[in-house]
C-alpha cells in the first residue's frame, strides 16, 4: 500500500500499455455546480481530443476517477430517478423492472439492466429537459452524494495541476454537471440515444462505459498509449482502468457526508 497526494492507493497488476483548490470537502457547494459553464444546447459534454500542450509546457499528470461508489457513496442514477419522478413513480417503475432484475441476477449483464432502466424511465424525455434536470440535481445533491475524503483527494491533485477526468458507467448527461462543478477536464460516461428531434429512445448510444470500455474511451481521447498517474475505482468494472495507472486505488474512500 502506498500513500501519495493525500490519497491512499493499492498496488494491483498494471497493463503493458504505456503513457501519462481547495482542500477537503468544504470546497464543494451547490453554487459551484450552478455557476459552472454548461455546454450549448444539444451538446452533453465535449468528446474531442484535448488540444496538445504547447512546446515546453510543464508536465501535467493525468488522473482518472470513477464516479458512483468512488466520488459518491451511493448510485447517482437511481438517486436521480427517485428525485426526478417522485417516490410513487419510482417505486412503480422499479416494480416493473422486477423481471429485468431477475435476469440480471442470472446473467450479470449490466448493459441489459441499464437499458431496461433507461427504457422504463427516460423514454420520450426531451434532451434539453434532461440536461436542465441534471444541472438542478447536481446543485441540490452534490453535498449529499460526494464523499468528503474523495473530494479531498481530488482537490489535492487539482492543486498539483493534474488533468482530472471522471470515467463512469453512469449516464454522461447526469455526471457532466458534477464534473463541471469539480473542475474536471472531461467526463466520460455512458451515452443515451436521442432522435434527431432530441427525444430519448430508451436505448444506449454505444457500449456501457465500464470495464474494458473505460480503457477504450480513454484511449479514444488521449491516445492508445495513454498512461494514468493515478486512478480510483470501487468495483470490478474499474479494474481495467486502474491497470493503466502508476498509482491504482481500489476502494480507498469510505467517508459519507
Amino acid at each position: 500500500m502506498a500513500r501519495r497526494k493525500g490519497c491512499v492507493t493499492l498496488d494491483i497488476p498494471r497493463s503493458e500499455r504505456g503513457s501519462q483548490a481547495r482542500d477537503g470537502y468544504h470546497g464543494v457547494t451547490g453554487g459551484d455546480f450552478l455557476r459552472a459553464r454548461r455546454p450549448k444546447a444539444g451538446q452533453i459534454e465535449p468528446q474531442a481530443t484535448p488540444p496538445p500542450a504547447p512546446a515546453g509546457a510543464p508536465y501535467r499528470p493525468l488522473v482518472a476517477f470513477d464516479f458512483d461508489g468512488t466520488l459518491t457513496w451511493r448510485d447517482s442514477f437511481l438517486t436521480f430517478l427517485a428525485w426526478r419522478y417522485g417516490r410513487a413513480r419510482y417505486l412503480l417503475g422499479m416494480a416493473r423492472l422486477a423481471a429485468a432484475a431477475l435476469d440480471f441476477s442470472r446473467s450479470r449483464n449490466r448493459t441489459q439492466l441499464k437499458t431496461a432502466l433507461t427504457r422504463e424511465f427516460l423514454t420520450g424525455e426531451k434532451h434539453a429537459e434532461l440536461l436542465m434536470a441534471a444541472d438542478r440535481f447536481a446543485a441540490r445533491h452534490s453535498r449529499r452524494l460526494l464523499r468528503p475524503d474523495a473530494v479531498k483527494c481530488w482537490r489535492t491533485w487539482q492543486k498539483d495541476n493534474a488533468r482530472l477526468v471522471i470515467v463512469t458507467a453512469s449516464p454522461q448527461f447526469l455526471v457532466a454537471p458534477f464534473g463541471r462543478g469539480l473542475g474536471a477536464e472531461m467526463v466520460i460516461g455512458t451515452n443515451l440515444e436521442f432522435t434527431r428531434a432530441g427525444i430519448a429512445t430508451g436505448r444506449l448510444d454505444g457500449p456501457n462505459c465500464r470495464s474494458a470500455e473505460k480503457v477504450a474511451r480513454l484511449q479514444a481521447v488521449f491516445g492508445v498509449d495513454v498512461r494514468l498517474e493515478a486512478a480510483y475505482g470501487d468495483s470490478d468494472g474499474d479494474v481495467a482502468m486502474l491497470a493503466l495507472a502508476k498509482e491504482p486505488g481500489m476502494k480507498v474512500f469510505s467517508e459519507r457526508p
